[in-house]
This record gives structure tokens, sequence and C-alpha cells, in this order.
């Protein structure tokens, strides 16, 4: 297929109340099902919001309300649903984007980047995995957040003898309005060196610490210009679709991969 249709969902999100929010957004989403997309993408932390309370709001993968909420979800709309929740595993708790698929499949990515600013660095453990995943012939990077300050992570990475790691780069966040005009640059920037297609969905409304959200969540092309960007601190729900073939066609008529740096990244590094 060259088509991908990806929904964003900007919502406000419940403290730390996850049947609240599974509720919440069973109500925003409605019937849509795959009769109108392929993909539905929540915020960072869905069920908690940005919560630092990981000890007691944490579950094993096993016993999580939300995962198993979103495996749900994916079944009954036959299309992919993924969001982060905050999950326990080995003694650690991470903040892990989860992949769901209708047929029942997990993947997950933990996140890499952890925003010390707010503590998250001492309540949750590092990611060590950058992760890509597949649908519909497209290839997209999974990231969380603060992830996005960091281009050396998101960068292309392609095996030997392939030109392009992954066509779409996926961000999800809990990222506060004062620091919105950072979120949408960054989202763009991501875009355009990476000749990749990139989604971004944030949240709206305020949290328990008093903390604002802008949203600004956008569907940006692989030139770096919006497909989707609605007003700010607005919620909504809007579906936005990419093309495998244009995005081949621009990388054809202007191959600044050609030119790329090559790196590897080492562990223990971000």
């Amino acid at each position: 297929m060259s088509q991908l249709r990806n929904t964003l969902v900007q919502c406000d999100l419940r403290w730390e109340d996850p049947q609240a929010n599974h509720a919440h957004l069973e109500q925003l989403l409605g019937e849509l099902d795959s009769r109108d997309t392929d993909l539905i993408v929540l915020p960072e932390m869905f069920a908690t919001g940005f919560t630092m309370n990981s000890r007691e709001m944490a579950q094993p993968m096993a016993e999580s309300q939300s995962v198993a909420w979103l495996q749900a979800q994916a079944k009954a709309r036959n299309c992919v649903m993924t969001g982060s929740v905050a999950i326990e595993e080995g003694g650690e708790f991470y903040n892990r984007l989860i992949w769901a698929t209708p047929e029942g499949a997990l993947t997950h990515y933990d996140k890499r980047h952890l925003f010390r600013m707010a503590g998250e660095h001492e309540r949750y453990g590092m990611g060590s995995e950058r992760k890509v995943v597949e649908l519909n012939g497209f290839k997209l990077l999974l990231s969380v957040c603060y992830d996005l300050r960091f281009p050396v992570w998101m960068r292309q990475q392609p095996a030997e003898g392939e030109h392009f790691e992954y066509d779409a780069l996926l961000c999800i966040a809990n990222w506060p309005a004062p620091r919105r005009h950072p979120w949408r640059t960054l989202l763009q920037a991501r875009a355009v060196e990476n000749l990749s297609y990139v989604i971004g969905v944030n949240r709206v409304g305020e949290d328990a610490k008093g903390l604002a959200y802008s949203g600004d969540s956008l569907l940006v092309d692989f030139k770096g210009e919006p497909l989707i960007d609605q007003p700010a601190h607005t919620p909504f729900i809007e579906t936005g679709t990419l093309d495998k073939t244009a995005l081949d066609a621009f990388r054809e008529k202007f191959p600044a991969w050609q030119d790329a740096d090559h790196f590897q990244l080492l562990p223990g590094v971000g």
C-alpha cells in the first residue's frame, strides 16, 4: 500500500486516573475505526498525565489496564493504537510507548531521553533501543517527547545497502505551552533533515501541577510543511494521509541523503 491514514488525538487528560481517561478517550473516538484510519495516535502517558509517581501508577505489561485497553481498542476498531504508559519491569519503571495491532501483537519503545527538569530521570529508567515499526508499507521510528530535542538519536540510520531507515517519525508528548515554539520547530526540523514525514501528538489542558499544555499537534510532510495544524489549546481529532509515492518521488528528486554524514551510536551515549 502507498498510503497511511493517521489520526491525531489532541485532548485533555485526567490526572492519574486511567479509568477516567480510558472512558473519556472512548467517548472522543466514537465510532472511529478502520473505515476511517489505519493508526490512532494518543499523547504521552495518555492514562495518567505526565506523572512522576511511577511507583504507584506503573504496572507490569501483563497486568497493565492501559495496555489491555489499547489492545481491546485496536481489536474493536481494527486499526493500530499507540500511546505511552508507565510500566514496571524487573524492578525498574519505564515511560513506555505501546504499539498495539488489531491482531493483538504488542511492540514497545522505552523513552530514551528522560526530562531531568521534572525529575523523570530519577523516577524512570532510560530506554536503550531505537524501535522502527511497519504499517501499510511505511516504516515508522517511535519516540517520546524530550527525545525530539536530540537529533542524533532520531537521525536516519539505514542498514547497509539501503538509503533510508524510516519513512515517518512518530513523537508523542506532554510538552508544556511555554515551550511550544521549540516543539513546533523541532518537529519540522526533524522532517526536513530526515526527508521523512513527522507525526507529533501533544495534549492540551492543565495538569495537577498547574502546567498548561497548548497541544500544537502537527502532521508534517517531508519538506517540513504542516499537513495538520489546528489552533493551539483546542482539543481535536483529525486524520491525515501519508503518501509513499510522493515521498519516494521527492527523495529521488532531492537526494540530500547522498551527502549525509555516516555515524554510529555507541552504547550508553544519548
